[in-house]
């Protein structure tokens, strides 16, 4: 399973006299694999280290190479790798838990083994799930990352275990369509070789049939393999442009880079003078649907979307805020094509100095990742307070568009009465939505849905059925937003006049 480019890149690592090298997977074995192959080109001896077993031969079987004596301790391994002075790959499974200030000895072993390389020539190989190595380490160690499969190797994996589940059942094939088993295909990306296989055995081998639903839990199911302690969230629930009233300027500049993204990545684009869309920036009233209108772009390109959380990635430790970020975008490009939600975005992210430069470092990441990002991650930014935000974010290139999301109009009034009596099991057309529309001139979508929610519990107590008479007597105790704060809602009007597209 081990390609020859990763066999390639690892020869050059030891070769080029790397005294430690990381490996952060959860696929010891493959890495093994990988590493055997490795060292029998280059006719090199292989141990390795258990905490379980101690430290023992592995290229070779047999009762001469069972464990050494008094090396399970991570302390004693080290020690005993030190004194021996004999070349090879000293592959050591977790040893996480004893590399960190509770342990300096270790450190300080790692350390004396590493710079007598030039002498013993030792290559210490660390393998676990995640690992830190402490400062004075990091300059004696390299990174290496295993392979993910690529979509050619993923529809490698699909048709194996249908091959697999047809052996079991001779008279039947698995069932599905081309498009289905391309969907797969994607939401099996950034997956491990293992994670991948159980993936697709577990969608195959119920009932040998791969259903667009199933797809969809694939999907769901990769993002809780790679989630990040909860800074990103996996919106299982994405909204439709029809459950959004108005902004028709919104909905067809989408319709007209929905194709382009999708396609992003197969070479064509530069071909044409296009680049791949990057995302978009709502600015708007508070409860006018900025957060309806995020969910409705993934859920109108069928794409998965995530909500970055940016009060889950500040961390009091100097540079881990960043760190946090920067995985958090990692995943994003994994889960691509996606849309990445930053609700919000003011509360996340200032100039202020209060907080020691964090929160400008922090902006510096993002635009970094923005700048170079090649991934299809297509960003929608949602703002209530436009001047919160930092000029470097909104100038012109960040986004593809500032959008301005106003109050509903009119018409845009009756469609979101519509659409939220509908959603409740009460049909449009037995209400006055032209009257309802003209009694709630400045409110928000998010106030006209208060108001129907209001008055079926007044239905409800009163036993009676839902009327427009009982929707109005709502309307009429309600102050909305634009009459409380008409003053802010009027400044921000004229700030958008200039500066961003209406999306209404």
């Amino acid at each position: 399973m081990a390609s020859i480019t990763e066999q390639n890149d690892l020869h050059i690592l030891i070769r080029s006299k790397n005294p430690i090298l990381v490996i952060e997977t959860h696929e010891e074995n493959r890495a093994m694999q990988l590493i055997n192959q490795v060292a029998f080109n280059m006719n090199k001896p292989v141990f390795g280290w258990h905490l379980t077993e101690g430290l023992r031969r592995l290229e070779v079987k047999g009762d001469h190479f069972a464990p050494l004596k008094d090396t399970q301790a991570a302390e004693d391994c080290l020690s005993h790798i030190k004194r021996m002075e004999r070349e090879g790959l000293y592959v050591l499974f977790d040893m996480h838990p004893f590399i960190n200030a509770e342990h300096p000895q270790n450190t300080r072993l790692l350390r004396d083994i590493a710079l007598n390389y030039p002498k013993a020539k030792q290559t210490i190989i660390l393998i676990s799930y995640k690992l830190s190595l402490p400062d004075e380490l990091k300059r004696l160690s390299r990174s290496f990352s295993l392979k993910l499969p690529d979509a050619e190797e993923i529809e490698g994996i699909i048709r194996k275990e249908a091959a697999r589940w047809g052996v079991r059942n001779p008279d039947k094939r698995v069932r599905t369509d081309k498009k289905l088993l391309a969907r797969l295909v994607k939401n099996l990306g950034g997956l491990t070789w293992a994670d991948a296989e159980q993936m697709v055995r577990n969608l195959i081998y119920d009932d040998g049939v791969i259903s667009e639903a199933e797809v969809e839990e694939v999907n769901q199911a990769r993002y809780k393999l790679l989630d990040l302690d909860g800074a990103v969230h996996y919106e299982y629930e994405t909204a439709h442009f029809a459950e959004v009233g108005g902004m028709v300027n919104l909905k067809k500049w989408l319709q007209l880079r929905q194709k382009v993204f999708l396609s992003g990545g197969d070479g064509k684009l530069e071909k044409i003078g296009l680049d791949i869309p990057k995302g978009i920036l709502l600015m708007g009233v508070q409860g006018s649907g900025k957060s309806l209108a995020a969910k409705a772009v993934a859920g109108m390109w069928e794409i998965p979307l995530l909500r970055l959380d940016f009060g889950a990635l500040y961390n009091k430790w100097h540079g881990e805020s960043e760190k946090n970020l920067r995985e958090a975008l990692s995943l994003s490009q994994t889960m691509s094509p996606c849309v990445l939600w930053l609700d919000e975005i003011e509360k996340g992210l200032s100039t202020s100095d209060s907080d020691g430069g964090t929160s400008k470092r922090m902006l510096g990441t993002l635009l970094t990742f923005m700048q170079e990002n090649d991934s299809p991650v297509f960003f929608v930014a949602t703002a209530n307070d436009i001047s919160a935000l930092p000029p470097e974010l909104i100038r012109k290139g960040r986004f593809d568009e500032l959008f301005f999301v106003d109050l509903p109009d009119s018409m845009a009034r009756q469609e979101i009465f519509r659409i939220h009596l509908e959603k409740r099991n009460l049909s449009g057309v037995n209400f006055d939505l032209v009257l309802l529309s003209d009694k709630t001139e400045g409110f928000s979508g998010a106030e006209i849905e208060q108001a129907i929610v209001a008055s079926i519990y007044a239905a409800h107590y009163q036993g009676c059925s839902l009327t427009t008479d009982m929707i109005l007597d709502e309307i009429a105790q309600t102050k909305p937003l634009s009459v409380v704060m008409a003053e802010k809602i009027s400044a921000l009007r004229a700030w958008a006049d200039e500066r961003a597209v209406k999306a209404n």
